[in-house]
């Protein structure tokens, strides 16, 4: 029997068909303070959520976090990253264990003062998340443009809990919200 790490087994190529639409979040006029998945059924492995999102940050970019089951314990979530900024010119890692402002996965969107009509992107994969017998994975690419001072990131962090996910929200940081025509798309990835 051959025995593949869960890193590779995690991350092995799907094809096409083994995306599975489950739900979308558009933002409506006068933003939202969130974006959340509730009822999440244990038909898949794993998930994915794409979005195309701004808020309301008084900058060109503006960050955003990801809870999960309503969780809002600060000290049960851990992550860690890469950012690179300024049309390239700097580079820059962070983590964060047990910190007071951030929860897992940090994200990027445009800002509120980056051009009008330009969005941020992102897919976020959470990984084996009906599993009870480990904690949740979650890695996120994202960026925006911003006319040579945008941003892109790519970060990975955990959930310390054997809960499966049923739901996920994600916030904006410092009490920013989506702006109007956000949108998130949620997919599940179906077993090997």
């Amino acid at each position: 029997m051959l025995l593949i790490p869960g890193i590779i087994a995690s991350s092995r190529a799907v094809a096409a068909g083994d995306y599975e639409s489950i739900a979308t979040v558009t933002i409506g006029a006068g933003g939202a303070a969130s974006a959340e998945f509730t009822g999440i059924a244990a038909d898949w492995t794993h998930l994915q959520i794409r979005l195309v999102a701004r808020n309301t940050a008084s900058s060109t970019t503006g960050g955003y976090v990801i809870q999960f089951n309503s969780d809002t314990t600060i000290g049960n979530y851990y992550n860690h990253g890469l950012y690179g900024s300024g049309g390239g010119s700097s580079a820059y890692v962070f983590a964060y264990a047990l910190d007071g402002n951030y929860y897992a996965g940090i994200g990027l969107t445009a800002g509120a003062t980056a051009a009008a009509n330009i969005f941020g992107s992102g897919v976020i994969d959470i990984l084996d998340y009906r599993n009870t017998n480990k904690f949740k994975t979650v890695r996120n690419l994202c960026g925006a443009d911003a006319n040579g001072s945008g941003q892109i990131r790519i970060s990975s962090g955990f959930w310390q809990s054997t809960s499966a996910i049923t739901s996920i929200k994600l916030v904006p940081t410092s009490g920013n919200s989506f702006s109007e025509h956000s949108k998130f798309a949620l997919y599940g990835i179906k077993a090997a």
